[in-house]
């Protein structure tokens, strides 16, 4: 149902002090659209349950549909805020001929939606659940709004990630908007500047949506507000399922995923590379097991292609039935914190 992977430093953490939610310091919510959706039923009963009674600062840490995710769990009732993200993203219907102007301008009614009339205020404020939300700003081809070059780009970026993730440098820069209370860490192995702005009223909307501005797809966000000019776009192209370590705060992380194979980045999708294990040794991973996917619709969870494989209809209650089933994996959550059992988790 559940499976449960854990790094060798949280494996030794957790048989020490016990899996309880002091022991995690980050939460970590990664892209992949309505693959996310699979996590659904674990979202809330983490934050509605797990760590309600929280005192201490917790990081979240997003990405694209992570960051949004971030931005559901820093507001003051997290369960209801994530069932909004649920029902307008899985019921959200677009036209024959999409545009990504059209997409763009839906992602910023869900958006609305989302925040409601003062969540983005809750979410910049929340000293305990910390956001933050991963963008990257683009440079040269990619930065272009015109589909032709941006393509060129992109495909240029696919052939240097092929050699190399650090070459990616020249194209993009790691952005990450942050709650004004955080003092977040990171190495990363592969150099990427990274620039660390404060979440306020003028930013914290055009931060989210860039950090799901998928390329091609949507429209880029240019020259946010109190960020160095330029055009932003999904976070997920460098850090899609991430790979850097987490200097600060020090604990252990959790990252509820859609399966257990994390890839650094959007280019690496495709390639064999794997993440450095070093990155992981602090983190506890949550993923659907191989027999519950099977068991969805279709024998498979969510994804994008589904807004073109399916009909509208078909593809909402689809959805649903998704987000329906994924309360069995918070059970399984539920039964494993309660139980202890600590012969289940595999090393990651």
């Amino acid at each position: 149902m559940l499976d449960i992977y854990a790094g060798e430093n949280a494996i030794k953490t957790i048989k020490k002090q016990g899996f309880k939610s002091d022991v995690f310091s980050s939460f970590l919510g990664a892209s992949g659209g309505p693959k996310w959706f699979t996590l659904f039923g674990l979202d809330k009963y983490l934050f509605g349950e797990f760590f309600k009674q929280r005192t201490q600062a917790l990081a979240l840490i997003g990405s694209s549909a992570g960051a949004f995710r971030a931005a559901c769990f820093a507001q003051r009732d997290p369960v209801a805020a994530i069932s909004r993200l649920a029902k307008y993203y899985s019921e959200t219907v677009y036209s024959d001929k999409v545009t990504p102007a059209e997409i763009s301008s839906k992602a910023r009614i869900l958006l609305a939606e989302v925040f409601g009339s003062d969540g983005a205020s809750q979410v910049i404020h929340n000293a305990v659940f910390q956001a933050h939300f991963i963008v990257a700003k683009t440079k040269g081809l990619v930065a272009s709004e015109r589909k032709a070059l941006q393509l060129s780009g992109l495909l240029k970026s696919y052939a240097m990630n092929r050699v190399s993730r650090s070459l990616l440098r020249s194209q993009y820069e790691r952005v990450v908007y942050q709650s004004v209370h955080s003092h977040l860490k990171l190495e990363d192995k592969s150099r990427f500047t990274t620039h660390h702005i404060e979440l306020n009223a003028l930013n914290i909307s055009d931060a989210l949506l860039a950090s799901g501005s998928i390329p091609l797809v949507m429209q880029g966000i240019k020259n946010i507000p109190g960020s160095p000019k330029g055009m932003y776009r999904d976070g997920g192209i460098i850090d899609y399922h991430f790979d850097f370590k987490i200097e600060n705060p020090l604990g252990l992380s959790l990252y509820p995923h859609f399966n257990n194979k994390p890839k650094a980045g959007w280019f690496d999708k495709n390639l064999k590379r794997t993440v450095n294990p070093q990155n992981y040794t602090n983190t506890v991973m949550l993923a659907p097991s191989d027999a519950f996917i099977r068991s969805l619709p279709y024998g498979k969870i969510p994804d994008r292609e589904d807004f073109t494989q399916l009909k509208a209809p078909e593809r909402i209650k689809y959805w649903k039935t998704v987000l329906s089933e994924t309360e069995r994996l918070a059970e399984a959550f539920a039964d494993f914190v309660h139980k202890q059992d600590m012969s289940v988790v595999k090393h990651l």
